[in-house]
């Protein structure tokens, strides 16, 4: 069997990456062994601002410009629906928080983004006596659905082997690879935390962060939007919503732990008055750096081995931005951006 590219890893890294494959004719074999579901346990949001300082995410323009096509078009061609365009409401707990939010406003990266109306509580289920502003261009990614159609795509055109990779099976040749009864030219991780067992790279400097999500049930609480005050709020469909995200760096499990499920209600607490019933909750590694940029480039030695890693909290914005930046590297040599570039460590 031959490919030009083995792609490990079918989260939202290696999704964008095997979508920029597709649009150039490549051929891949993916290799997923359901070790590692951050992407899987994702909030799904996107939004260009920062809501704890009002400042622009990185590259937010560029980044919602490549992210929103690719999902508009997965919809059509997996069928099924992704994209929920969901408001996002940032409550405020003073008038001087209003008064950073108008000041924020008229700074040119944010002008676009953030409503300069203030919105007033109507809602006797939620504590926010100084209401909420606004951001727009905002939504959520329903990103289990994409992973499972995503999979169930590649499985049916055999292209998925849910399988663990063995990084000792790796045959070196002069214009690729042999892994097992595969030849390709050029293997992509895209692995999350599951990079730090890659022997190719696991000297990058990956920060394991656990996050944990509820999932509630609450019949009075009637938002649709998502709401921002400690935790995020996101509404689902049948009265459901999730509750996150807990930030934890010692416990790299993905198994639930009661402290965060007692954090997450404490908050929850302090933000709506109505009643609600845990019916799920939900754990994952997020594979973060510590300078918040993601891990892309080309192994030092190996030159047609390379990673795209370390999309934190925002993958679902930044993973067709980076994956975009990584195929032009390869294909056209277009340099990485230093900001991305795993040469920075």
């Amino acid at each position: 069997m031959q490919a030009d590219y083995i792609v490990i890893g079918i989260g939202l890294a290696g999704i964008s990456f095997c979508e920029q494959l597709k649009a150039n004719n490549k051929t891949f074999i993916v290799f997923d062994n359901k070790s590692q579901q951050s992407s899987v346990v994702a909030g799904g949001l996107y939004n260009p601002v920062v809501l704890k300082r009002f400042t622009s995410v990185w590259k937010s323009k560029a980044q919602l410009l490549m992210a929103l096509p690719m999902y508009k078009r997965l919809e059509k061609e997996l069928q099924v629906k992704l994209d929920y365009k969901t408001s996002v409401y940032r409550k405020f707990a003073s008038q001087e928080e209003q008064n950073d939010w108008f000041a924020a406003s008229d700074k040119p990266k944010l002008t676009e983004y953030l409503s300069i109306k203030i919105i007033k509580n109507k809602n006797d289920a939620i504590h926010a006596s100084f209401g909420f502003g606004k951001v727009l261009q905002t939504g959520r990614i329903d990103v289990k659905s994409l992973i499972d159609a995503y999979k169930k795509q590649l499985l049916n055109d055999e292209l998925l082997f849910e399988e663990a990779f063995n990084y000792n099976e790796i045959e070196i040749l002069d214009d690729g690879f042999q892994y097992k009864n595969v030849k390709a030219k050029h293997i992509v991780f895209a692995e999350g935390f599951g990079v730090v067992e890659n022997p190719f790279f696991n000297t990058l400097p990956l920060v394991p962060t656990k996050g944990e999500l509820l999932i509630i049930k609450a019949p009075d609480l009637k938002i649709d939007f998502v709401l921002k005050a400690g935790v995020f709020l996101i509404p689902l469909q049948n009265d459901l919503y999730i509750v996150g995200a807990t930030y934890e760096w010692s416990d790299t499990t993905n198994k639930t732990t009661i402290k965060a499920k007692e954090e997450l209600l404490t908050k929850l607490e302090k933000l709506i008055t109505c009643s609600f019933k845990v019916v799920n909750q939900v754990a994952g590694i997020r594979p973060t750096v510590k300078d918040r940029r993601p891990l892309v480039g080309q192994h030092a030695t190996h030159k047609n081995m390379y990673v795209l890693n370390g999309l934190g909290t925002r993958g679902v914005m930044i993973g067709p931005y980076v994956a975009h930046q990584l195929y032009n590297f390869i294909e056209n040599q277009i340099p990485l951006e230093k900001e991305i570039d795993i040469k920075r460590f």
